[in-house]
Order: C-alpha cells, then structure tokens, then sequence
C-alpha cells in the first residue's frame, strides 16, 4: 500500500528495532567494509566521536528501511503541517525559547534560536527540525488526534536531524546529538531515572553498547548530550500517573528530547504533570488544497474524468463528505492505494457520510495490500486467507481491550488439548521408544520393553502437561545470550563446577570399591552441573527445569539468587522486530536445550564407560541426553508453543500455517506495524474496523 505519510504510529518499527534489540544485520550493514562505512566522510577526532558515528550509522540504516517500509520516502512525502497547540497541556512559550533567562541548550550548529513568533507561526513539516533543533530547552513535545501522523512526523524529523549531523562539519558534528527512536514501553521512572533508562535501551537494542563496556561509552554519550531520545508510546503508557511520573522525571534529563503523543493522552497526563520546557506542536489536519495536490501529483498520467471530479469535489466543495473524511494521511492513501489511475474513484462521491466512506475504504485495504500487481513477487496468501486472519486477530485484540499482539500470548487464544496430546505423542516417540529401543539392544532382554514403553509414555506425558503451562500469559523470557549468561551467572557457575570437583576429588577415595576415579574424571563429570548452575543463576532457569540430575536451583525458591547476580529480566530481547524476537528466541532455547542434554551425556557417559564399559556408557548417555533435549529444548520454549498454535489456528481457523511469517509480510505490506517486540495494527481505526461481525 502507497502511505506516503501512514496513518497514526504510536510505537516504533524495529528495535526496537522498533530500535529493538539485537541487531546483528545493522552490525553487518554498517560494519568496516560495508557498502554503510562511508555514510561518515570525515574521520572521528575522538573515541565519543567514533561511537557517536556508529550510532548513528545503525539508526539511519534502521529508520530508513523502517520508512520505506511505511511508504514515507517515495512517493514525495503528504504535506503536514503543524501550530503551536492550544489545548491545555502547554506551558508558557517563553520557558521553551529561553526568552529572558539562560538558555540551557543552544541552538544546534546551522540553526538560529527559536522564538516565540516563529513558534506561534507554525510550518510545514520541513521547517519542524529548526524547532526541535533551535529551541532553548531542549523539548519538543510532538501530538496531535488519532490518524494525524504523529510518528511518520517523527521519523521524518529524525531522518532529518540524521542528515543535518551527516553534512555538518567534523568540528560542529560533536555539538550536534545523535536521534535514537525508543518506545516508552517498559519504563518505571520510580525504579530508574531517564539517563539509566536510555543507557539500559541502547545496550539492549544496539551492539555497539553490548556487555558492561558498551554500557560505558553509552552512559557517557547520553550524560555528555550527545544522544537525543525521541520518545515514542506515550499515549500507549498506561494511566496518567505513570505518563505524569515520566514527564516529571524527563524534565531534568541531560539531553534533547522529542516526546510523540495522541493530544488527548497528553493532555490528560498535563493535569497531573507537564514536561517543563516543552514547546506542545499539533499535527493539524491536511488541507483540501494538499490533499488534491497529494492526489493529483502521484498519478502516472493525466488525471481522468473520475480523478478530476473527485479533486473538484475537495477544493470546492469544503463541507462535502470527502472534504471532511480525507483530513488525514490514513484516509487519503487509501484512496490513493485503491484506485489505478483510470480507477471509478468518484463512486466515493456518492456516499452519504464520513463514516460510510471510511468503512468503504477500510474494506478495501486488505484486498488491495493482498492484490496481485505486475512486477511485484505474488503474495504468499490470498486476500481472503489474509482478511480472514486480520479479523481473527483483530477481534481477539479488541476482545482483550488492547492494541499489542505479542506473539508469545498467542497459545492463550486456542485450546490446549491438542497441542498438549500432540506434544506428548512427539516426545513419546522421539525420546522414550528410542530409550526402550537402546536398552533391548543392549541387553536383548523383553523387560526393555516392559519397562522402557510405559516409561516412554510417562515422559511424553510429563512433557505435554509442561507444555501446557506455556497457555498461561506470561512476560517473554530473554532470547539474549548476554541476560542468560550474565557475568554473575557465569562466575557462580566456574565457582559451583570447581567446588563440585575438588569436593568429589577429595571424598570419591574413601567411597567403597576398587575402581576410584581420577582427578581429571571428577573435574569433568562435574563440570555439566557448573554449565547449569549458570544456567540457573541467570536467566535460564526455565530450560533445565525438570531435567534430571540438573535441575537444583530452578525453582522460585532460588530466585533471590537470580536477582542478586542478574538485572532484572526485561520483556523485550536483542532483536529488531517481533519476527526476529521469534527467530532469535526459537533457536537460542533450541540450541540450549541441545546444550543441556550434551551436559546429561557429559555427566553420565564418561563414569559409565569408567565402571561399565563403553557399550552401556552409550546406552546410558543417549538414553539420557535425548529426552532432556525433548524436554528442555522443546516443552519451555514459547517459539515453538506458538508454531504448534499456529497449525492448530490452521486447523480450526484456516489462518495460515507459517503464522509469524504472514504477521511479518502483513506489516511489510503495512497493514501491521511493529512496537518493539508486539505487532499492532497500523491504525486503531483498521483494527476495530475489522473487528466488526461482517
């Protein structure tokens, strides 16, 4: 769909990227080498400079592919214009110049002071960089109603202040702060303040600040000004006391800042708190004038008859029903992504109100997102098996009176029977008849299977039962490697492994028997309980849960000790959308589930081929290791809960199989946008619109 400037954002698209979390395709786009390397001429003067340069290298190849993606760039973007609000959550205009009293930020390189007049002037969209860069205070506090463009507004700003830093010289590019997009999501100004709290986002989100060093340099930059918030989500925080404790806490922040709200959240949060400083700028609706403009200049020929009448209708006619509805960037490109070039759009003048032709092109939306076009790959679904799940989705959002679907909450919306049957049949087959199926061959006796099959059934049962726990909502554990094996984690496991195998050295010569072990068998039999007292000391205590011989600290009893050596567990992880969330979760807990298996083998195999022999050592590692893989990669792992939804959805729903891929493509084709680790729909609008009984 053609959304020159998308209807409403109010989060982020990508690590989260959204600015999200882990991003190892920005690292390798903008490492040595890249084709990104030289988005910087001049060379750093200084180390803060270097990094500041790296920075913000990964956020424009970020924000720039999140804004082709939500058809900002090409075509030109829609004019928008905005004025200094007069709604009550304003403060006085003079605190946000500086008029008679000390500036505490001056204006940025290039850039003249701001004034009162200017202010009260308003602009168009180009001229909002001057504000934000030129004023006294530092705050620019962006609003407007549901539809405005609020967010396209702001990436645009960012991409903007981005160039501005791009072309300045080597000597004023210091003075001048890199602008990072970050969802207010998740932060608790009562447990940190804004300075930790940014300091905490960028180390999660890009890998230039990753591990204790990264954190570092970033708290420098951000304490030294050199990184600008822009703060996206406000109106998303729930309740006005915590959006109030925000503004409150971001007022002496260090740093330039731009907060994004809808005008009513902001106004309301006003009441308790305002944000000291603030220049409040309203995103006003789009003109006739520019709508016709917008219209007109994107068609790839003469505009027809049909064109014609509908641009008369809007410059002429400023009480008809297209005049009122296409006042913001979501109705008009709707329009525009819905009707070719010598497509019937005047059938739009012929319906009576404003809400009948928004529903009309709401209706259209999926349809035309979903619609073959030439010389673009055919999409992987029909535009019925996508509306179909939009309004699964959308009804089951609006039902929980909320805008975020996080992927992780998805087995909450089926039956758990038939994944817990499903799951129990898998680890009964895969893990117990192999089981049963090793001892007859080495022993050749009927009691492997008298005894082998009903355990094999047991643990398939064991293993479904525990599955069906991941039903219940629940915060997203990290995918991270650094939040699992934390530095504490690590130390307190060497420190347990060492413990282990010097106690087990010094006792195993008093056991009875003949056949001690040596010192380097004691060290490396002990040596699988180290890698899980990591495990259980971070944030990895789910996975070997349960596990045999593994599982001593993995209960809440031991959470006191998880929160001595780690921070605490944060909802978002290093990836750059909620797909990459998914991807990154699934085959992180794949691989450590695979890890603490080879750990059980570790354990049992070498004591075994010491007193049994080789034969039963095998027997008896791989009889072992397999059900723990089954169990500890597969059971706790809510990628994979949601992969065995999503074939379940196919079943009873007809939603597609390749669930998360299809949410993916829907935000590409912009009808989904991403806010850190959640999906949500581009505009409430579409989601209660689909939400309807048809």
């Amino acid at each position: 769909m053609n959304h020159a400037h998308s209807a409403d954002h109010s989060g982020t698209g990508a690590g989260q990227v959204s600015g999200n979390t882990f991003n190892g395709p920005v690292a390798l786009q903008t490492g040595p080498g890249s084709v990104q390397h030289n988005y910087y001429q001049a060379m750093a003067s200084s180390p803060l400079d270097a990094e500041a340069d790296e920075l913000a290298r990964a956020v424009h190849v970020q924000w720039q592919e999140e804004a082709a993606l939500r058809r900002l760039l090409e075509p030109a973007p829609l004019p928008l214009r905005w004025r200094l609000t007069e709604r009550k959550m304003a403060g006085r205009v003079a605190a946000a110049t500086g008029q008679g009293t000390r500036r505490r930020f001056a204006p940025l390189p290039g850039l003249p002071p701001v004034t009162g007049e200017s202010l009260r002037a308003g602009g168009a969209l180009d001229q909002l960089y001057e504000v934000y860069g030129g004023l006294a205070s530092g705050r620019l506090q962006l609003v407007g109603n549901p539809a405005a463009g609020k967010t396209s507004a702001g990436v645009l700003l960012l991409l903007d202040a981005l160039e501005h830093r791009r072309t300045a010289a080597p000597a004023d590019r210091a003075h001048i702060p890199v602008p990072v997009m970050l969802p207010l999501d998740g932060w608790d100004p009562a447990r940190e303040g804004p300075v930790e709290w940014v300091v905490d986002r960028l180390s999660r989100e890009y890998t230039l600040f990753a591990g204790r060093g990264g954190r570092v340099r970033a708290r420098k930059l951000v304490e030294a000004g050199r990184v600008a918030p822009f703060l996206d989500s406000y109106d998303e925080v729930h309740g006005s006391k915590l959006r109030g404790a925000m503004a409150s806490a971001l007022e002496l922040a260090p740093f330039r800042l731009v907060l994004i709200s809808r005008s009513r959240e902001a106004s309301a949060s006003a009441h308790r708190a305002r944000l000291g400083g603030a220049a409040t700028v309203e995103i006003q609706p789009v003109c006739p004038e520019d709508a016709a403009a917008y219209l007109l200049n994107t068609l790839s020929s003469s505009p027809s008859p049909a064109w014609r009448a509908l641009t008369e209708r809007l410059l002429h006619d400023p009480g008809s029903v297209v005049a009122e509805t296409l006042t913001d960037p979501l109705a008009i490109t709707l329009v525009r992504d819905g009707y070719a070039d010598d497509g019937p759009v005047d059938e739009l003048l012929a319906l009576p109100t404003p809400e009948a032709l928004r529903d009309h092109l709401l209706d259209r939306a999926v349809a035309i997102a979903y619609a073959r076009r030439d010389g673009h790959p055919h999409p992987d679904w029909s535009p019925e098996t996508a509306e179909r799940t939009l309004r699964y989705i959308a009804r089951h959002l609006t039902g929980q009176k909320s805008r975020n679907l996080c992927w992780w909450h998805l087995p909450g919306w089926t039956r758990p029977h038939p994944r817990r049957l499903a799951m129990q049949a898998l680890v009964t087959l895969v893990g117990g008849v192999p089981l049963a199926l090793l001892v007859w061959m080495a022993t050749h006796s009927v009691y492997a299977w008298l005894i082998g099959l009903p355990s094999a059934y047991l643990l398939g049962m064991t293993a479904g039962l525990r599955f069906t726990d991941l039903n219940d909502p629940q915060p997203l554990p990290s995918a991270g490697w650094r939040d699992i094996f934390s530095t504490g984690a690590i130390v307190s496991g060497v420190v347990e492994w060492l413990g282990l195998g010097t106690l087990a050295s010094v006792t195993v010569p008093f056991l009875p028997g003949d056949r001690t072990l040596p010192v380097w068998l004691c060290f490396l039999t002990t040596l699988p309980l180290g890698f899980t007292g990591v495990l259980v000391t971070g944030r990895g205590h789910g996975i070997v849960a349960g596990a045999p011989f593994l599982s001593a600290g993995a209960g809440p009893w031991y959470d006191p000790v998880r929160e001595h050596y780690n921070r605490p567990p944060e909802a978002d992880t290093r990836s750059i959308g909620p797909h990459d969330v998914w991807r990154h979760h699934l085959g992180l807990r794949l691989v450590l589930g695979l890890l603490t298996g080879l750990a059980v083998a570790l354990m049992i195999a070498p004591l075994a081929a010491w007193w049994l022999g080789p034969k039963t050592a095998v027997v008896a590692a791989v009889g072992a290791a397999l059900p723990t893989v089954l169990m500890a990669g597969l059971t706790s792992n809510l990628a994979v809960a949601t992969v065995f939804t999503a074939a379940q959805l196919r079943i009873e729903e007809g939603t597609p199989l390749r669930l998360i891929h299809f949410l993916e493509d829907a935000r590409r084709r912009n009808l989904l946008r991403a806010s850190g680790t959640v999906y949500q729909f581009r505009h409430a609008r579409l989601q209660q619109h689909l939400a309807r009984d048809r």
